[in-house]
């Protein structure tokens, strides 16, 4: 597939599974034997099954929650993509219990796809900030 292929399938899982919560559209993109190098704690690490998760758990704890694509890079079978996640933490969260505090977190992904479905993802995430908007980490100097 050619990497403007690729892009399109990574952004239709940021803008309609993640953002529209429509995991009909996982077990379409996502290979059945994928790896998510980044999966939660008690999330399922392959397979459409822990994206369904994931999405779910973020829905839970955070109901307006918001992937915005910034950047799209491509190359071979590799798609990297700049997000902001926001959303407003309205539910309990890895055992966080709900703040009302909205937040807004950079994150860079790494999606593999290959044959017209993710294989692989990584990312990169800044948690610490995210858990500072929160108030559950203080910020330094305060």
């Amino acid at each position: 597939m050619s990497t403007e292929a690729n892009k399109a399938i990574v952004r239709r899982i940021y803008e309609e599974i993640f953002n529209k919560r429509n995991l009909a559209l996982v077990d379409e993109l996502t290979a059945p034997d994928s790896i998510n190098h980044e999966a939660p704690p008690g999330v399922a690490p392959t397979g459409p099954e822990g994206i369904k998760q994931v999405v779910q758990m973020l829905t839970s704890a955070f109901p307006d929650h918001h992937m915005t694509i910034e950047d799209m890079v491509a190359e071979g079978d590799k798609v990297v993509v700049r997000t902001t996640f926001s959303g407003t933490h309205q539910g309990a969260f890895m055992g966080i219990p709900p703040t009302s505090k909205r937040f807004s977190q950079s994150q860079i992904h790494i999606v593999r796809v290959v044959d017209g479905k993710v294989t692989e993802h990584q990312a990169v995430r800044d948690d610490l900030g995210m858990m500072q908007q929160l108030g559950v980490i203080p910020s330094p100097g305060r």
